[in-house]
């Protein structure tokens, strides 16, 4: 039986190395018991949130770099820091499983360097971290602590702190199945605590994340997993019986599945994602919901491609982003995200709002989002959209959530409330 502190060293090595958190987190944590794979993913995800603070104390703590090949053994000292700084765990036992984590990793050589490195740590506490460069104790790349404290001066600091908070799990009520407040009554009896959430009608927020098999009825559809701030599009559609509709990038089907559950008499909904693979995952979710949508692998900046010249009268961008407004729930991508990156996808961005715009009949809504907080990608988006479309107008959003960014509306992740989001609503002329 495999060690979860020895597994989550090679899965973090992997993430290291290049690899998703995604795609590896799985592929560790199948050998692991069930009562073990909670702490795998603890010490996963914790350990990414706090890497740059980790890496920039602890880096000085070594007489020597250690080599690529021994990725696993640096992330099995780090493991034992963010245990020592960050969990209840007791010291000598994060101390004694990262030395035995060295012999399980075959690296007997490493024993006395983790021991002596996490024994600092025990001995100098928080003194460790005093005098990091600022990005490194915000726990951010340099590029992106710039980046968020240039974009939101006034609120850099609620959104970095935001950034390295767990997340909260909320789930969406499918209002074809029952009403919000009968599904918080079920959860109540089943000693599950919750609240609605404030801004979306559907929206549940857990007191603590559990498992889908623990939630009622989750397996019959009654709910499924989605951030608050997901939710919010359906309302901004304006979804009418009889309309045809495009979730483009539409993958793993939440927004589709809401979409669905808004407006169940709609003529069609075409659910398209570049990835085929992934297309299996809005097949799933959206069977378990007892719904059905047109599931098609294409290219949405290509519709020559795929589309049959049928306008839709709604369309759903939920555009690829750099994924900044989501950092505590993907923090691999604080280590692979590049500030080169953000130029690139401003570019695909663009490609796809002016391939879908055409696809659009008149009147109809484009609703672009993004689940980033870097204006490029959001209202300077969106400005850009508009210089060269003049059939195009982005409509206010009358609504009590986010900040106005006068093209769009822009939500920023807080520590209690909703992932980092960004909405326009585009109407053609």
């Amino acid at each position: 039986m495999s060690c979860p502190r020895v597994a989550a060293a090679r899965c973090l090595a992997a993430v290291l190395d290049g690899q998703s958190l995604s795609r590896q987190l799985p592929l560790e944590e199948k050998p692991l018991a069930d009562n073990q794979r909670s702490l795998y993913r603890e010490l996963c995800y914790g350990t990414l949130r706090q890497y740059w603070r980790l890496d920039a104390a602890l880096k000085p703590c070594f007489s020597k770099g250690l080599k690529r090949r021994d990725d696993d053994v640096r992330m099995l000292i780090y493991i034992g820091a963010y245990q020592l700084f960050h969990t209840r765990i007791p010291a000598h036992a994060a101390i004694s499983s990262a030395v035995d984590g060295c012999r399980a990793l075959n690296k007997k050589w490493a024993a006395g360097l983790c021991n002596a490195i996490l024994r600092r740590c025990q001995r100098d506490g928080e003194a460790l971290f005093a005098n990091l460069p600022a990005a490194a104790a915000s726990g951010h790349p340099p590029w992106l602590y710039k980046a968020i404290n240039t974009a939101w001066p006034e609120q850099a600091s609620a959104v970095l702190a935001a950034n390295n908070s767990h997340p909260p799990m909320c789930l969406r009520v499918n209002r074809l199945r029952g009403d919000r407040q009968q599904y918080l009554q079920q959860l109540a009896q089943a000693d599950i605590a919750a609240d609605a959430c404030q801004f979306s009608p559907q929206g549940i927020r857990l007191g603590h994340a559990v498992g889908v098999d623990a939630l009622p009825g989750f397996f019959g559809g009654a709910v499924s997993v989605q951030d608050e701030a997901a939710q919010l599009c359906t309302s901004l559609l304006d979804l009418q019986p009889g309309q045809r509709v495009l979730d483009a990038c539409a993958a793993p089907g939440g927004k589709s599945g809401a979409i669905l559950e808004a407006e169940p008499d709609l003529s069609e909904l075409i659910a398209l994602d570049i990835d085929a693979t992934r297309l299996e995952r809005i097949a799933e979710n959206l069977h378990r919901l007892d719904l059905a949508a047109n599931c098609q692998a294409a290219d949405a900046a290509r519709p020559e491609q795929w589309w049959d010249g049928k306008a839709f009268e709604r369309i759903l961008l939920d555009a690829p982003c750099s994924a900044t407004g989501v950092l505590r729930r993907n923090p691999d991508i604080r280590l692979h995200r590049r500030a080169s990156d953000i130029a690139e996808l401003a570019v695909l961005q663009a490609q796809m709002l002016d391939a879908l715009w055409g696809c659009l009949a008149p009147g109809g809504i484009l609703l672009y989002a993004t689940c980033s907080v870097l204006p490029e990608e959001n209202e300077q988006q969106i400005r850009h959209f508009l210089q060269r479309h003049d059939d195009a107008n982005c409509e206010a959003l009358a609504v009590d959530w986010g900040l106005d960014r006068e093209v769009g509306r822009q939500i920023l992740p807080s520590q209690e409330g909703a992932d980092g989001f960004f909405y326009a609503k585009l109407i053609k002329q």
